[in-house]
């Protein structure tokens, strides 16, 4: 919010912290319905999906052979 001082002209800026603001109304997703995708999307999400369980088996896999606890099975 810019100011004007009278005696010089020149502007004033106040700053105003965000906790200090009035608050401001939160949209609601209430009663949207679901969100319609192509067969693009839907195959590239189910991809991604399958990437990141991959890669989370991946991790637990290194995590499990770092602790030794695979080399105690053989």
């Amino acid at each position: 919010m810019a100011t004007f001082d009278v005696t010089t002209n020149v502007p004033e800026f106040r700053v105003l912290h965000p906790l200090d603001d009035v608050a401001e109304k939160k949209c609601s997703s209430e009663g949207l319905g679901r969100i319609r995708m192509t067969r693009t999307v839907r195959v590239s999400l189910r991809i991604l999906r399958g990437y990141l369980i991959v890669m989370t088996l991946m991790l637990g896999y290194h995590v499990l052979d770092l602790a030794g606890v695979l080399s105690r099975l053989r």
